[in-house]
């Protein structure tokens, strides 16, 4: 006895979207995310342990992850130990560390765009139409004879 199985049919959309994500530009766009995220990784890492203990000697031996002030609660010495007896806090310093994150990555960036335009090779400029081509022959052409 033969079963009569019928496959349902595909639809439409799912063609559409597999030709959507293989275009080059959402493959090259997934690409970016990927080394952003990396690169974001390196950034938070320079900001933290380069960066900020550099300026904290500078503005006097701030240490400003633990910048913060207590809404609510008890005032601890470190942020992690306000965070632990349950305080509110406003972090100003986390604050400050990510916006030293967002300038360093925006710098990077534009410094990357802008190399990469460089590279970019510009096409070469197309040639004139034919029918362009021809009435500079024959303007050439009336001018020899005048």
């Amino acid at each position: 006895m033969a079963l009569n199985v019928t496959v349902p049919k595909r639809p439409g959309w799912v063609d559409e979207f597999r030709a959507f994500i293989m275009r080059g530009n959402v493959v090259d766009l997934a690409v970016g995310i990927v080394i952003g995220a990396a690169f974001t990784g390196i950034v938070s890492s320079l900001v933290k342990d380069l960066l900020n203990p550099v300026l904290g000697l500078i503005v006097g031996g701030i240490d400003f992850s633990n910048v913060f002030f207590t809404l609510r609660g008890d005032h601890e010495a470190t942020l992690e130990a306000a965070q632990k007896a349950g305080a509110v806090t406003l972090n100003v310093g986390l604050f400050l560390n990510a916006v030293i994150n967002f300038l360093i990555v925006s710098f990077a960036i534009f410094w990357v765009v802008k190399a990469l335009s460089r590279l970019q090779r510009r096409p070469a400029p197309a040639p004139p139409p034919r029918s362009e081509v021809l009435l500079e022959e024959i303007r050439d052409l009336l001018k020899s004879r005048a």
